[in-house]
């Protein structure tokens, strides 16, 4: 196919503006994608068998797919349950470093030298990592084994969203606590560390949680589509 016969190919226009309208993890928004260029390349090549023109078959292929808002709802819905799942995974794995903060900053603290605002400021930033930890655990057995027996809650990918913004967050004047305790600190190299992690962890999950909060705040409905 020339890249003129391509450009004006329905089956090209309707993938690229089906790609164009997903939001969520990379590697399953690639996978559908290419699942539906699948199905209507073979839609086209089983037209095209029975007699029919290119042009043709293509548009007939699109036509029996269904169109193309109902097809962007049912692949957003699963896209914004696996972006969800992308999401509470990072802030199951961030969440504990801000528990190894607190500690960090406690064992630096021998000689009493950290202020006592940045001591509680690190244990109430981990305490805060703690609770959407275990939301998101809640929301990964949602998705997950439950899922196949209980339906999943619609708000549940903006809880997940809503606890990522907290531990980022959390991170995020976690790092800057943390690096304004580290001068007074005797053992400064420990809340130096804990400062990095901190960063590094706000840094790794942020990205996930914005788009989780993107995903979950698009229109998507419940279709009975078989994919």
């Amino acid at each position: 196919m020339s890249s003129t016969d391509r450009t004006n190919d329905p089956v090209e226009d309707y993938v690229t503006s089906l790609e164009s309208s997903l939001h969520g993890p990379a590697r399953a928004r690639s996978r559908l994608v290419e699942e539906v260029r699948d199905g209507l390349t073979d839609s086209v090549a089983e037209y095209t068998r029975q007699g029919l023109p290119h042009g043709r078959a293509a548009a007939e292929a699109v036509r029996e797919f269904g169109t193309l808002p109902d097809l962007i709802a049912s692949c957003q819905r699963e896209l914004t349950i696996a972006q969800a799942r992308h999401t509470a995974r990072r802030i199951a794995m961030t969440g504990p470093f801000l528990i190894a903060c607190w500690y960090l900053v406690g064992t630096a603290d021998q000689d009493q030298r950290v202020p006592r605002t940045a001591q509680l400021m690190a244990a109430h930033l981990a305490g805060a990592a703690v609770v959407a930890a275990l939301l998101a655990a809640v929301a990964l057995a949602a998705t997950g084994t439950l899922a196949r027996r209980l339906p999943i809650p619609d708000r549940l990918p903006r809880m997940v969203g809503w606890a990522g913004t907290t531990a980022s967050v959390s991170m995020a004047v976690a790092t800057l606590a943390l690096a304004a305790a580290s001068a007074p600190a005797t053992n400064w190299p420990l809340t130096a560390l804990a400062g990095a992690l901190a960063a590094a962890s706000h840094g790794w999950m942020a990205g996930s949680v914005r788009v989780c909060r993107t995903c979950a705040r698009l229109p998507v409905r419940e279709l009975a589509v078989t994919r």
